[in-house]
């Protein structure tokens, strides 16, 4: 077993965040999350929404529990990676298993004490979704099923992105800024719906290799297709539900289902080649920047 310097361990952990870990695509998507389910968690109430200190700690606790879980798939994934992604860093030996695991440490004290300033219901609610995350690598390794099976797996994995938006929502009920209600719901189900469209455009293609982990390949490509279309919409509708009684300004994140509309009407006429991931990916980040937005601006 070869042994790593100290002194060079966080240069292969900057360069392993950088690779597996694009700043601009993740942090991106974290700090848009946030301040989207926060800010409409806070209009909802009638009050006027700023982000504050509190609204930072809840974006970097959120990014960094995005990492925390990237390390984590990257140790999931070894066995796949040797065979479909020879070039991955754990497969080359670019980081250990190692170095990720105590970097995994780190980021858990870090989130721990970032959210013991807020309360202790932010400090368990955060851990609880890391400790699922640790779940599921376990689970993983104990059944070929989950493993193996891409509808299944995303069942069992997905709730890790539902606890996530619990820990925004729930932190924020927790300091008194807003109450609990079927609106809380209703916003992590627009989220669902938000992220899940782009979780299946991105394995829906109409070609798929030997043992690619497409979700069109025990769906079909129509069918596939069908799924993520439904996603975008079903997060559609629940915008109408909440921010109707917004008027024009209420309803402005929903001119942004014409990305989904224009990928699947691509994806069915071209018959060939994958789902456009330029709108899958518009539709994530126009969606939660309208929601921010619209906030921003309410009165």
């Amino acid at each position: 077993m070869s042994t790593v310097a100290v002194p060079r361990i966080p240069g292969r952990l900057g360069r392993f965040v950088l690779r597996m870990f694009r700043p601009h695509v993740y942090a991106t998507y974290g700090l848009l999350w946030v301040l989207a389910l926060e800010g409409s968690a806070v209009s909802l109430t009638g009050a006027a929404w700023r982000p504050t200190g509190a609204t930072w700690v809840r974006v970097l606790s959120v990014v960094l529990a995005l990492l925390f879980l990237r390390m984590l798939d990257e140790q999931k994934d070894l066995a796949y990676d040797r065979v479909h992604h020879p070039d991955r860093p754990l497969v080359t030996g670019a980081i250990t298993v190692a170095e990720l695991r105590g970097a995994m440490a780190a980021l858990t004290a870090v989130v721990a004490g970032l959210n013991a300033a807020l309360s202790a219901t932010a400090v368990l609610l955060v851990l609880a979704a890391l400790a699922y995350g640790v779940f599921l690598a376990v689970l993983e390794h104990l059944s070929a099923a989950v493993r193996d099976r891409q509808l299944l797996n995303l069942a069992v994995t997905y709730p890790v992105q539902v606890l996530l938006g619990v820990y925004v929502y729930g932190s924020l009920a927790a300091a008194g800024t807003v109450t609990a209600d079927w609106r809380g719901a209703l916003l992590l189900a627009l989220c669902a719906g938000v992220f899940l469209h782009f979780e299946f455009a991105r394995k829906t293609a109409w070609e798929a290799e030997p043992g690619a982990r497409l979700y069109s390949a025990d769906l079909g490509p129509r069918g596939s297709a069908a799924v993520t279309a439904a996603f975008a919409a079903g997060a559609v509708v629940c915008q109408v539900v909440l921010f109707a009684p917004d008027g024009v300004l209420g309803l402005l994140p929903c001119l942004t289902a014409a990305l989904p509309l224009w990928g699947a009407r691509r994806f069915l006429t071209a018959r060939r080649g994958a789902w456009p991931l330029p709108a899958a990916m518009g539709f994530v980040v126009t969606t939660y920047l309208a929601l921010a937005v619209r906030a921003v601006l309410l009165p």
